[in-house]
């Protein structure tokens, strides 16, 4: 295709520049310069394992000067995705005119409208949120993981577990009681609450930040989406590849990765990023 150009990221042992993929072929390891669309079409369907991907936002639209498909992305993505595959869109509205544009729901329900299912509506609360000044409300500080599912359930699912806080208390239930007095769900006596819990749907994370890219998410966010939702030598999309954040999780946790990013500026940023990191032993 005419006007795609692909970038090194460091993963293959040859120097040689890579080129877009040919019809019917899926382009791993690599970050391609190019629409996303126009690259996505060229891709076989039911290729892709798991997308992550955070689309520019509404005061982002001309991203780095350039405009954005979301119906031909939707398609698109709907279509790379196999049968159980997942997608998480993290995304959020610009308030103009003291108005929130909404367009965050609308995506999520035109994603339904294409056939995948809203398996989740998660939260990223932004434990370090940038100041600013928007009177008269308060203060932005999350923002959307919509996850989206082509069928159900999803093929994947690695709950990530984090330490409960109430670890060796007794477990007690209320409001299970039948009307004979007994529990529609009993639970031994001496039964105590386990040491760790199923992580919430609401994950607090810090900001990302990268040199030179106006909206990095964060690695952590990246990586634990990638953790459970996918396995090792699974195939992750970016779709909006920008600093290359879910290319270098992707890799680090021993999937296989594809990029799209059409600026060239980012494409290079990404590239220099994973340059720079070293391959997992599990990763050839």
């Amino acid at each position: 295709m005419s006007g795609i150009a692909t970038e090194d990221d460091g993963m293959t042992k040859d120097a040689a520049a890579m080129s877009a993929p040919s019809a019917g072929s899926l382009p791993l390891d690599q970050i391609i310069c190019g629409d996303n669309c126009e690259v996505m079409r060229q891709m076989p369907s039911e290729s892709i394992d798991l997308v992550v991907t955070s689309p520019p936002y509404d005061d982002l639209r001309t991203y780095g000067g350039h405009s954005w498909d979301f119906y031909g992305v939707a398609w698109n993505l709907k279509r790379l995705l196999k049968p159980g595959g997942v997608i998480v869109w993290n995304v959020s509205d610009a308030t103009i005119r003291g108005s929130e544009t909404g367009s965050s729901m609308r995506q999520a329900l035109h994603f339904q409208d294409v056939g995948l299912g809203l398996h989740d509506t998660m939260i990223w609360q932004k434990s370090r949120p940038t100041p600013q000044e928007q009177h008269p409300r308060y203060q932005p500080s999350w923002e959307y993981m919509v996850v989206l599912c082509k069928g159900y359930p999803p093929k994947t699912f690695n709950g990530i577990r984090e330490p409960s806080v109430h670890a060796g208390k007794p477990v007690r239930i209320k409001g299970h009681r039948k009307k004979d007095d007994s529990f529609r769900h009993p639970v031994p006596k001496d039964a105590v609450i386990g040491r760790t819990r199923l992580r919430r749907n609401v994950w607090s994370i810090a900001n990302g930040g990268v040199d030179g890219h106006p909206a990095a998410f964060p690695e952590a966010l990246a990586r634990d989406h990638i953790l459970s939702w996918s396995n090792p030598g699974d195939v992750v999309l970016d779709p909006f590849s920008g600093s290359g954040t879910t290319a270098k999780m992707a890799r680090e946790t021993g999937r296989r990765f594809i990029g799209i990013e059409v600026n060239p500026e980012y494409v290079e940023i990404s590239r220099k990023r994973l340059a720079q990191q070293a391959l997992p032993m599990d990763v050839a």
